[in-house]
């Protein structure tokens, strides 16, 4: 169920979309700049006679920012139309792969076993090791998932506010899994290497009842009444959810409605975006891995600046059902974590036929 009391208005959320576009919540980084000859004639008092027509109103501080944002904008589709389009030449939108997935359902094999590491005498290791490693442990029973869960919930509450990469902790759910899975192994249940190993999703996924605030201010107590699969998924395989975390607002850059999110390496560096805590969480070892999205780079960019592994699948293998759309012909769901092979383990769980995408 959404909550209604977070919704705004179609003409609140147009200007909102033009603010973000042109960086206004990044003061001094709005499109200021554009290639010489780009649209120049664009000028504040043009701006103010759109408003009209589009029945929205802004500041002359917002007017100048949204300025060479504008501008850029019409040099790009002035560029555009002077591309021959024939008219037999289909629209991009159009997606037709050819063949199809040789298997729905479990596409991908992973060949990777439990590692025999004892379990490290300091227990700051414990937050590097990789997901074989941890699954070894959890087998061995040199550790239970809640003791794991509780380790990693601790370093979030701990670290968050120096990376700000926490929007919602889940730690209610996170113990109640871990819980559950501590049974399982107990009974000899094993559901794969991800089974009571902690993780966070990028706070695009809805998951109830938490909020899915999508970064942006004007949906912060937005819930849905649904889950999203990529976290039924991730639940069936017996991992943990721990915290929803940040992403620049409406998927773009690293500042949310409460902060920016920062480089582990560099705190005075943003994390880059826009799955900038699934990142910087990954890279601080807050958690063994998380999930991200990806658009045009908002997998690959932060997992370079927070020395972590992303992987962004190929359009359509990880269903996209109750994530935040941006580009509906480019989103894409991606593991981030701490080894190429973590990233390939959470991947073969995720990967696969949804009716529902």
């Amino acid at each position: 169920m959404i909550d209604e009391s977070a919704l705004i208005s179609r003409k609140e959320m147009l200007k909102v979309a033009v603010l973000g576009m042109a960086g206004l919540s990044l003061p001094g980084t709005a499109m200021a700049t554009v290639q010489a000859g780009a649209n120049q004639g664009i000028s504040i008092e043009d701006l103010k006679a759109c408003e009209k027509i589009a029945g929205i109103e802004f500041s002359d501080e917002e007017r100048r920012a949204v300025l060479g944002a504008v501008r850029a904008q019409l040099a790009e589709a002035e560029s555009l139309r002077k591309v021959p389009v024939d008219y037999r030449d289909e629209p991009p939108t159009v997606f037709s792969p050819i063949g199809r997935p040789r298997s729905l359902t479990a596409p991908v094999s992973v060949d990777s076993r439990p590692s025999g590491l004892s379990r490290p005498k300091a227990e700051l290791d414990l937050a590097y090791l990789s997901i074989p490693e941890l699954a070894g442990l959890l087998r061995s029973g040199q550790i239970t998932s809640v003791e794991l869960t509780k380790f990693f919930l601790a370093r979030l509450k701990k670290y968050d506010a120096k990376l700000n990469c926490v929007i919602t902790l889940t730690e209610e759910l996170a113990l109640t899994e871990a819980a559950r899975a501590d049974r399982e192994f107990a009974r000899g249940v094993d559901k794969g290497l991800l089974q009571g190993i902690p993780y966070g999703l990028k706070d695009l996924f809805a998951v109830k009842p938490y909020k899915t605030t999508w970064g942006a201010a004007p949906y912060e107590n937005q819930k849905f009444d649904h889950n999203a699969t990529v976290y039924e998924r991730l639940s069936a395989a017996g991992a943990v959810l721990c915290a929803k975390l940040s992403m620049g607002a409406l998927a773009m850059n690293d500042v949310w409605f409460k902060a920016r999110t920062n480089n582990p390496y560099n705190l005075n560096q943003g994390s880059s975006g826009s799955s900038a805590g699934s990142a910087a969480s990954v890279g601080a070892g807050l958690l063994p891995f998380a999930l991200g999205t990806e658009t045009l780079g908002s997998i690959m960019s932060p997992s370079s600046r927070c020395r972590v592994s992303g992987f962004r699948p190929t359009y359509g293998r990880v269903s996209r059902y109750g994530a935040m759309g941006l580009s509906y012909t480019m989103d894409k769901v991606g593991p981030i974590a701490r080894t190429i092979e973590d990233a390939a383990i959470v991947f073969s769980v995720l990967c696969g036929y949804d009716p529902h995408d």
